[in-house]
């Protein structure tokens, strides 16, 4: 499958060192193999949500990445809809618990100076009390939170750096730059793809479709963002 690859630069006093991200959203259980050299060459991997898809028989693939991936490089996986809710949600997340793969199923943890989030998919109000306690945290904030229409909701405004989102699918067709349709948003969606919120909402426009599309995908590419963050030096007048 071909896929967009997509860098975005972001510069902070609180990041103590460079580091490099690969933001893997909506993987939804396929073939993830011709990623692998990239994966390779960043720190770290961000999975903001679906990395298993509800549809398939299956998901032969999304076991595959748990084990062949944190090999390679540390991985950090919050909870989208299709793992909220797939058939075998507690046997999965049981698996992802015992893989290499770090879990961040609304709970946080430091990476390199980096405080990296997850902010689970709910069905309906997500857990508040883990933002208000995550905003708190010091350093460079970062939170993976798989619906942009939550971000919009719960979490813009709030004193977190940088929130990566997935979901949207870069809204299917793309005419003129506007999507058609997003899950979560319906017809004619206003978070699609790129950098909202005076960018501080960075939205993938997913690493594949999904078993079964709705919608076709139509000047809209599948991505893999690549994320680099870079210390600013503060100057003392």
């Amino acid at each position: 499958m071909k896929r967009k690859l997509t860098e975005y630069p972001f510069r902070s006093e609180k990041i103590r060192e460079p580091l490099r991200f690969a933001v893997a959203s909506d993987i939804h259980s396929a073939p993830f193999e011709d990623a692998l050299e990239e994966f390779s060459r960043c720190d770290a991997v961000l999975v903001p949500g679906d990395l298993v898809d509800r549809h398939r028989k299956n998901n032969t693939n999304a076991e595959r990445f748990l084990r062949v991936v944190p090999e390679i490089v540390p991985v950090f996986y919050s909870i989208g809809n299709h793992e909220r809710k797939y058939r075998q949600r507690e046997t999965w997340l049981a698996r992802v618990r015992e893989s290499g793969v770090i879990m961040l199923d609304n709970g946080s943890t430091d990476f390199r100076g980096i405080r990296i989030g997850g902010l689970s998919s709910a069905k309906e109000i997500p857990d508040t009390g883990f933002l208000d306690r995550f905003e708190r945290e010091e350093g460079y904030r970062l939170l993976l939170c798989h619906h942009p229409e939550v971000w919009r909701d719960f979490v813009d405004g709030r004193d977190i750096d940088l929130t990566l989102c997935g979901h949207a699918h870069g809204g299917q067709i793309q005419i003129g730059g506007r999507g058609l349709y997003a899950p979560g948003q319906g017809l004619f969606p206003k978070l699609t793809d790129g950098l909202y919120g005076d960018g501080k909402m960075l939205l993938s426009r997913g690493m594949t479709n999904g078993a079964k599309p709705r919608i076709p995908r139509i000047n809209n590419p599948c991505e893999l963002i690549i994320l680099t963050l870079e210390p600013v030096v503060p100057s003392h007048a």
